[in-house]
């Protein structure tokens, strides 16, 4: 669907159930300490498959738009990338969560497949503002966020429960000043 210098994007679909489900129990060490508690039941086959069918209606519905991006011989996921919470109306914007497995780590290939989907929310949704919202020891997702243009708007005490603990969270967004008022 997206194609960018290194990788394929695709939206999220049943099809894809065997190789995220792969992609989370290769990074399950590896994401933990920046994602909710997962219970086993998450980390099955039959879960990513409904998730999956899921993500096409509402994608179809404009409610989310689930990413999964691969290499270009798609043989690997990436990393994943979720802009859920759309809001119509005078609002027309969503939140941006993403995560990159280990191996790819640290190459730029977060920054390049976050580029690209949000110039597709941007250019073929038509949404106003994308906001993320990060970890304060997450350096490098305060990083990836400051190459993308994103603006830091605020601070937010004990904002989600991660590994266990509610934790602190930097808010920010970018908007789309390719719109007109």
């Amino acid at each position: 669907m997206i194609e960018t210098q290194r990788t394929t994007i695709e939206v999220f679909s049943e099809k894809h159930a065997p190789v995220v489900l792969n992609y989370y129990l290769e990074n399950r060490e590896h994401l933990f300490p920046w994602e909710p508690i997962r219970t086993d039941r998450h980390l099955t086959l039959k879960n990513w498959t409904g998730f999956g069918k899921l993500s096409e209606q509402a994608f179809k519905m404009g409610r989310e738009y689930r990413f999964v991006a691969f290499t270009k011989d798609k043989s690997q996921v990436i990393g994943i990338c979720n802009f859920t919470g759309v809001v119509r109306m005078a609002f027309q914007a969503c939140y941006l969560g993403y995560s990159v497995g280990k191996t790819f780590e640290g190459k730029g290939y977060m920054t390049e497949m976050l580029n690209a989907c949000i110039s597709y929310l941007f250019e073929e949704v038509g949404l106003h503002r994308i906001m993320a919202n990060y970890m304060p020891s997450n350096k490098a997702s305060e990083a990836v966020l400051h190459k993308l243009g994103f603006q830091r708007e605020g601070f937010a005490k004990e904002y989600l429960n991660i590994a266990g603990n509610w934790e602190d969270h930097i808010l920010t967004s970018k908007i789309n000043s390719r719109l007109e008022s």
